[in-house]
């Protein structure tokens, strides 16, 4: 696992001990990057199912200025951690261990809306369309932001949730990506 391009192109990623968390192929991420930038300038984004920082770590080597990383293990923090010091990026980011509907009630209080939100959660324990409600319902997204929902080829998430569109779907063998955006 690596970073694929920007900055800190080619800079190893260690992956969570373990089987617990699932890491997105660097083919997959190339290719959701691909759709969603390829490059920014600027902006805020939140990787709520971290897991060890990849998407997250991507977005900031391609322009983010800065990711809040959430997830609820214990060890995919610490992998987060590591991962975000052997880039040099600490001044960039913030790293909670939490579970993502309490993440998202803290980060409603802080009143913040993103640019990308990027969402993977564990396969077996789909909750997209609730943590799209809430993002919806919240405006947690800005109005020109996207979320990216990376799920199971066998999982089919609505075409609208509240005023949030699908605007892509993509297959990658087992792997599926849904962007989000508001019309």
């Amino acid at each position: 696992m690596r970073v694929v391009s920007g900055k800190y192109k080619g800079k190893a990623l260690k992956a969570v001990p373990g089987n617990t968390t699932r890491p997105t192929t660097d083919k997959v991420k190339e290719a959701l990057f691909n759709i969603i930038g390829p490059y920014f300038n600027g902006g805020y984004g939140l990787d709520l199912f971290a897991g060890s920082g990849g998407l997250g770590i991507e977005g900031i080597s391609r322009g983010l200025e800065k990711v809040i990383f959430v997830d609820r293990d214990g060890k995919a923090v610490q992998t987060v951690h590591e991962n975000v010091k052997a880039c040099g990026i600490e001044d960039q980011v913030e790293i909670y261990r939490n579970d993502s509907v309490r993440a998202l009630k803290a980060i409603i209080k802080r009143e913040i809306a993103f640019d990308y939100i990027f969402l993977d959660p564990p396969y077996k324990k789909q909750q997209l369309v609730s943590l799209l409600e809430t993002i919806d319902e919240q405006k947690l997204l800005k109005h020109e932001g996207l979320i990216v929902c990376e799920h199971s080829h066998d999982v089919s998430l609505p075409n609208k949730v509240g005023e949030l569109t699908q605007s892509k779907y993509e297959r990658y063998g087992m792997i599926a990506i849904s962007i989000y955006t508001y019309e």
